[in-house]
C-alpha cells in the first residue's frame, strides 16, 4: 500500500461527533488524499451537518447509521457522553469494525465491556496542532487489538501529525504532557507577548517576536536532535541577559509549577476513567 486512497478503499470510515477534533481528522484525510465518498460524519446539531456537508461533500448520518456500514468508527465525543453513545451504536457496529476512541480518560476496556465481545478498540490521545497537520498523537491497543489495528489507526492519524504507540497505562501521562500541552505552550506565549507590551513594543510586533521564537526553538529541538538543557546553556552566557531571565524563572519555581500542573491534568484524566468505571458498574453491558 502506497497511497492513502487504495489504503482506505477497503475501510470506508465513519467519524461520530464532528466537532473541532472530528473535523480536524475529517480535513486531514482530505487533504492526505481520502475521497469524501469513504467518510461519513455524525453530529447532533443540524446547522452542523449542513456545515460539513457544504464544505466537504461528505454524507451526514445518524449515529447507528454511520456504524453500520464503517470498517473504522472513529468516536470523538466528551468523556461524559460516551457511555452513552457506546449504548447507541453497541447493536449495529458491524462484525469486524475497528473502533478508535479520542475521548481523554476514557480506557479501551471500559469502551470494550460496552460492545460486542471481541470487538477491536485502540484508544488515542491526540492534540490541537493537528489543525495544521502538525499533531501528536500516541495510540494504545485494547485487549482485541493486533498489529493491522494499529498500523490503520497510525496510517489514518499521520495525516494530521506524528503517532506513536504507547501501553496503556502512559496515557495519562500523555493526556498531561502532549494532550493539553499546547494550553501550556499558549500561556507562555501569552505570557511573553504581554511583558513585550509591558517592555514597550507593540503587540503586533510582539506577537511576531515570539511566535516565531517559538516556532523556531521548537525546529531547531528537532531538527538538531540536541537536548534541551544543551540548547539553553548556548545561549546562557556567564552574566548575561538570559541567564538573568533564567534566574528570575528559577526563583519563582516555574519549573515546579509546570510539574504540579503536568500532575493535575494526569490525575484529572485518572479521575475521568474512574468515572467511566463508575458509570459501567451502574449501568451493565449494552
Amino acid at each position: 500500500m502506497t497511497s492513502q486512497t487504495s489504503a482506505t478503499s477497503s475501510h470506508p470510515l465513519a467519524i461520530l461527533g464532528a466537532g473541532v477534533m472530528g473535523e480536524t481528522v475529517l480535513s486531514g484525510l482530505l487533504r492526505a488524499g481520502w475521497h469524501a465518498d469513504q467518510i461519513v460524519a455524525t453530529d447532533r446539531r443540524l446547522e452542523r451537518q449542513l456545515e460539513l456537508t457544504t464544505r466537504y461533500g461528505i454524507k451526514m448520518l445518524e449515529n447507528t447509521e454511520a456504524v453500520a456500514e464503517a470498517e473504522t468508527v472513529i468516536l470523538v465525543v466528551k468523556p461524559q457522553d460516551m457511555n452513552d453513545l457506546l449504548n447507541e451504536i453497541s447493536q449495529s457496529i458491524k462484525p469486524g469494525a475497528l473502533v478508535v476512541s479520542l475521548a481523554a480518560g476514557v480506557e479501551t476496556a471500559f469502551i470494550e465491556s460496552r460492545l460486542p465481545e471481541g470487538v477491536a478498540v485502540v484508544r488515542v490521545m491526540p492534540n490541537t496542532p493537528a489543525q495544521v497537520d502538525e499533531g501528536m498523537a500516541a495510540i494504545s491497543p485494547g485487549s482485541h487489538s493486533n498489529q493491522d489495528h494499529l498500523d490503520r489507526v497510525t496510517q489514518i492519524l499521520s495525516a494530521t501529525g506524528r503517532v506513536i504507540t504507547v501501553p496503556e497505562r502512559y496515557q495519562d501521562a500523555v493526556t498531561a504532557i502532549s494532550g493539553t500541552g499546547p494550553a501550556y505552550l499558549f500561556f507562555v506565549v501569552e505570557a511573553m507577548i504581554e511583558a513585550g507590551v509591558h517592555l514597550g513594543l507593540p503587540r503586533d510586533t510582539a506577537t511576531e517576536l515570539v511566535v516565531q521564537t517559538m516556532l523556531g526553538s521548537a525546529k531547531l529541538l528537532r531538527e538538531t536532535g540536541e537536548h534541551p538543557t544543551v540548547l539553553r546553556e548556548r545561549v546562557t552566557s556567564p552574566g548575561g541577559t538570559t541567564a538573568a531571565a533564567v534566574r528570575e524563572l528559577e526563583d519563582h519555581k516555574v519549573r515546579a509549577a509546570f510539574l504540579r500542573a503536568m500532575e493535575a491534568a494526569r490525575d484529572r484524566s485518572r479521575d475521568l476513567a474512574a468515572a467511566a468505571r463508575e458509570d459501567k458498574q451502574g449501568t451493565g453491558r449494552g
